[in-house]
C-alpha cells in the first residue's frame, strides 16, 4: 500500500486529498505536514508527496524530497519562473507528477481544446476563454486556464505575451487578428469553472467544465500518486498518467 504525506493538512484541498487517499484501497495516509512543523520528519517512510499548498512552499519541499527521494504530486499554482526552474531540476532527480489541475473532467477539457484549436482555425473563429473561482483564490488567471490558453498558443501559433487580451476596457478598437481573450471572475464558494469559446458569424462552439467538488481533484491527484509508483525521474502531468498523450 502506498503510503502518502498530504501537505497543507488544515487547508480545504488537503483535507480533500486525506479522504479520497482513505477512500482509495491502495494507499494510506502517512504522514500530514502544515506550515511550521517538521517536514524531514513527516517525510520518513513516505512514498509520494501529495502538495496543494502555496508556490512559496514548493522550495522547501522539493529540496527536502530530493534529499529523500521521494515522489512528488504537485498541484499548487501561481509559481515563479525561478520555481519553476526549480521543478524542472528536481524531476532530474526524483518523479513529479507537476500539472495546473487533476480532474479527469479538466483534463479532457485539455485534450479536447487542442483538437478543437486544430479544427477551428483563427482564421474564421475567434477564442475566448474565461474561468471563475471563488472569492479566496490569489492567483489569476488560474493555473487551468493558463494551461489551456497554453495550449491554444501552441496549436494557433499566438504567444502569452503579445496575443492574450485579459479582459477588455475602454476604446479598445477592433479585435486583432489572433487575438485571444482571456476573463477572469472571482466570488462566492465556486470550486472552478472554465469554458474555451469558438465564436465564429453565424456559430459558436464552447467547451466547458464545471468542479462542484474539490474531491474530483483530490482523487485524480491520489491517482496520478499510485500511476507515479516506480517511475523513473522527470516531470509529469495528467495527461501521461490518464495516457492521453
Amino acid at each position: 500500500m502506498l503510503s502518502i504525506l498530504i501537505t497543507g493538512k488544515s487547508g480545504r484541498m488537503g483535507q480533500a486529498v486525506a479522504e479520497a487517499t482513505e477512500a482509495n484501497p491502495e494507499t494510506t495516509i502517512g504522514a500530514t505536514h502544515d506550515s511550521g512543523e517538521d517536514l524531514n520528519k513527516a517525510l520518513e517512510n513516505i512514498g509520494c508527496v501529495i502538495d496543494f499548498t502555496v508556490h512559496t512552499f514548493s522550495k522547501t519541499l522539493l529540496e527536502a524530497a530530493v534529499r529523500t527521494k521521494t515522489p512528488i504530486v504537485m498541484g499548487t499554482t501561481g509559481h515563479t519562473d525561478e520555481e519553476l526552474e526549480l521543478i524542472t531540476a528536481a524531476s532530474k532527480e526524483i518523479p513529479i507528477v507537476h500539472a495546473p489541475n487533476f480532474s479527469v473532467g479538466v483534463n479532457t477539457l485539455f485534450y479536447l481544446t487542442r483538437l478543437a484549436a486544430r479544427i477551428l482555425k483563427q482564421e474564421t473563429f475567434d477564442i475566448e476563454v474565461t474561468e471563475m473561482h471563488h472569492r479566496h483564490k490569489i492567483d489569476a488567471p488560474s493555473g487551468t486556464a493558463r494551461r489551456l490558453l497554453d495550449i491554444l498558443n501552441e496549436e494557433t501559433g499566438t504567444s502569452y505575451k503579445d496575443d492574450i487580451a485579459h479582459g477588455r476596457v475602454g476604446n479598445i478598437g477592433p479585435r486583432r487578428q489572433g487575438e485571444i481573450g482571456m476573463h477572469t471572475l472571482r466570488g462566492g464558494d465556486v470550486v472552478g469553472d472554465h469554458t474555451v469559446m469558438f465564436a465564429a458569424d453565424g456559430e459558436r462552439v464552447e467547451l466547458t467544465h464545471k468542479a462542484s467538488s474539490r474531491m474530483t481533484f483530490a482523487s485524480g491527484a491520489v491517482r496520478a500518486a499510485t500511476w507515479l509508483e516506480g517511475k523513473e525521474p522527470g516531470i509529469y502531468d495528467m495527461q501521461d498518467v490518464l495516457e492521453l498523450k
